[in-house]
């Protein structure tokens, strides 16, 4: 997949050189018959959609910005610059806000590479079975982002064909239930169509499987709040009958370049070193550690979210929490995502080196908190999850693929499904929630025994909890303040940071502020319906 990935870089550049006055075929027509001539064309072209899946504008247009973005308008993350996402995040955006235009723009660029390749392969020269398996990558690329449209924005234009110009200045919107019922009928479709993971060739790592699309068909089901259905197809993904997953045994380990495609993955973007790259943590990591500045830093909510090594919170008085060491003895995902003062950073070359945020420990250094300052963490702490120790600059200009689905995510919707339905057991209990908690490095009983005295209600704390630690910074918690409907109450407040300084002083960041009655669906970007008047807003904007 890497190699097509590359592909896609050198070939449109061909057909670029190629043009001249004389063409008789416009450029923008890759349509046309000169252009669709070999698999190797179509296969750019699919790799195309390939790399636009999660995105590609946004603040710095970095590839991949997407799920990045989606954390940064939760309680998990505080942006620590005046910017698109920070006015939604504060109540104050309007319908001409650039996240809300940017995103719209790259899932319809993306729908239409997708809608290239479905209407134009069949003139490629190719074999009938591949052909049809890259028309279900389309169609499974292309779902994916209307998916992904509804969900923010409900109604949506949607179309499964190119568009004249005339035709998109006047298509109105459809009605999300009708997309969301088409987006499963294509995923269903497509699922008998697709190999499986273990079906794919080494060469084609990172290609759409059936599992990613019975995975995103979950996930459809999950934003709903179905549990008969999340069960469903969650527990067939679990049993295996979409092709084999499993947890892979290290979870910091997943994270790491050289176990890429590892058994938990169920779909990735791919990047390469030193040609296509990411460079989202070098805004997030000390910048002792070679960051550039800091912009997004997590918040105290989702650091005081992470349980005690006894599987306590620590607001239990069992937990043995200990303020003046609040630290020590924190569920083993802690220190894997998130830095603290005190902090042991490893280096790429393992030598050790504290990280100190404190401003009363002297002597400062450039990671200390400083009120104000742009340049280091607003919060008090650092982000450690996804930092590639392989990448140029330590961390700024990354090759590591970005994980968009994996298998934990089905035991954890499986988990809250049977809860939510007065279904959980000890034996779901086990192979969910216990076997997370096993391979994050748990060992007390306490933290991984089934208790029968669990009620349903505090079930559903530890599973969301559960959810919160384990998929941290990986773009689902937006989705989940959003589907249990508590985004009115974890966004419609003041956030905070490390408490620091004489009297343990509690750092208050910027209040934000979320209305029920709005924010629950983005804006119709303004730009777009000043072009096209058949383009409602929704309500609120």
């Amino acid at each position: 997949m890497k190699k097509i990935i590359f592909n896609f870089i050198c070939i449109p550049c061909l057909v670029l050189m190629s043009c001249n006055d004389l063409d008789q075929q416009p450029l923008h027509q890759f349509t046309d018959v000169s252009y669709w001539t070999s698999e190797d064309k179509a296969s750019s072209v699919l790799a195309q959609a390939y790399t636009q899946m999660i995105g590609t504008s946004g603040i710095n247009s970095t590839a991949g910005r997407r799920m990045f973005d989606m954390d940064r308008l939760t309680d998990d993350v505080f942006v620590n610059r005046t910017v698109d996402d920070t006015f939604i995040a504060m109540g104050i955006a309007d319908a001409y806000n650039g996240m809300f235009a940017y995103t719209w723009s790259d899932c319809y660029r993306c729908i239409k590479t997708c809608n290239m390749v479905l209407e134009n392969i069949d003139r490629v020269p190719m074999d009938a079975t591949l052909k049809e398996r890259m028309k279900a990558e389309a169609r499974f690329i292309r779902a994916s982002q209307f998916f992904f449209l509804t969900t923010m924005y409900g109604d949506i234009p949607h179309f499964d064909k190119q568009l004249t110009l005339d035709e998109s200045a006047v298509i109105g919107r459809t009605a999300h239930a009708e997309v969301v019922t088409w987006v499963r009928s294509e995923l269903n479709a497509i699922a008998s169509i697709l190999p499986t993971k273990q079906q794919y060739a080494p060469a084609d790592n990172g290609r759409i499987t059936k599992g990613a699309a019975m995975g995103l068909l979950a996930r459809t089901y999950l934003y709903a709040n179905d549990w008969a259905n999340i069960a469903s197809v969650s527990k067939k993904i679990i049993d295996g009958e979409y092709g084999t997953f499993s947890l892979f045994d290290s979870y910091e380990g997943i994270w790491r370049i050289e176990n890429e495609y590892n058994s938990e993955v169920m779909l990735d973007i791919n990047f390469i070193p030193e040609i296509r790259t990411w460079d989202y943590m070098q805004d997030a990591i000390p910048m002792s550690q070679q960051g550039r500045s800091n912009e997004h830093a997590p918040t105290q909510e989702l650091v005081d979210d992470f349980v005690m090594l006894n599987g306590l919170h620590i607001s239990d008085p069992a937990s043995g929490y200990d303020p003046a060491n609040p630290y020590v003895n924190r569920d083993p995902r802690f220190g894997l995502s998130i830095v603290y003062h005190g902090y042991q950073w490893k280096r790429p070359d393992e030598s050790i080196v504290t990280i100190k945020i404190d401003p009363t420990d002297l002597p400062t250094t450039v990671d200390m908190y400083r009120p104000g300052q742009l340049m280091a963490t607003p919060s008090g702490y650092y982000m450690r999850k996804w930092w590639d120790p392989t990448a140029r600059q330590n961390g700024q200009q990354s090759g590591l693929n970005i994980i968009i689905m994996r298998y934990t995510e089905m035991l954890l919707m499986y988990a809250e499904a049977m809860n939510e339905q007065n279904q959980m057991s000890e034996q779901v209990w086990n192979m969910t929630i216990k076997a997370i908690r096993v391979r994050a490095g748990f060992t007390d009983p306490n933290a991984l025994d089934w208790n029968a005295s669990f009620t349903q209600a505090a079930l559903r704390e530890i599973i969301r909890r559960e959810r919160r630690c384990e998929l941290v910074f990986e773009g689902l918690r937006l989705f989940d303040i959003r589907r249990w409907k508590i985004a009115e109450t974890v966004m419609n407040h003041q956030p905070t940071g490390a408490e620091f300084g004489p009297g343990s002083t509690t750092i208050l960041l910027q209040k934000r502020t979320f209305n029920p009655q709005r924010d629950y669906l983005w804006a119709i970007p303004g730009s777009q319906r000043d072009i096209n008047p058949n383009l409602t807003q929704n309500p609120g904007w």
